[in-house]
């Protein structure tokens, strides 16, 4: 089966993953992304990349497929994930705070996630 995704570094690209790959101060995910990149240009098929890198053949599809679309330097740094909205603003997140340090109900020893929901509800779920 032909790849969809073909990785061809330049020179100065497989020079800077050598690096990364033999020395420097980088993290598991970029080491592995540039080994990933390395052994792909070299022509290796996704399984033998699979055991010599501690990747899957899925993220090695995906870190190809970066390549091709997104260019060498997002595939290293990996893509930005994404902002999480907040679950709560800060005033519900105070009651919140306030209540779990008060008392606990009768007949509790703590507080559960079910009953700081039946307070919340009423005072800021009013969709």
């Amino acid at each position: 089966m032909r790849k969809l995704y073909k990785v061809t570094l330049t020179s100065e690209e497989v020079w800077i993953v050598e690096d990364i790959v033999k020395r420097g101060k980088h993290t598991a995910q970029k080491r592995n992304r540039a080994h990933a990149l390395l052994l792909a240009h070299h022509g290796l098929k996704d399984r033998e990349i699979s055991k010599a890198t501690s990747l899957s053949t899925v993220a090695i599809e995906q870190v190809r497929k970066r390549f091709v679309e997104n260019g060498f330097e997002a595939t290293l740094e990996g893509m930005p994930k994404a902002a999480r909205p907040r679950a709560l603003d800060g005033r519900a997140e105070a009651f919140l705070v306030a209540t779990v340090c008060s008392p606990c109900p009768d007949g509790h020893e703590h507080w559960t996630l079910k009953m700081l929901q039946g307070k919340l509800e009423p005072v800021f779920m009013k969709n």
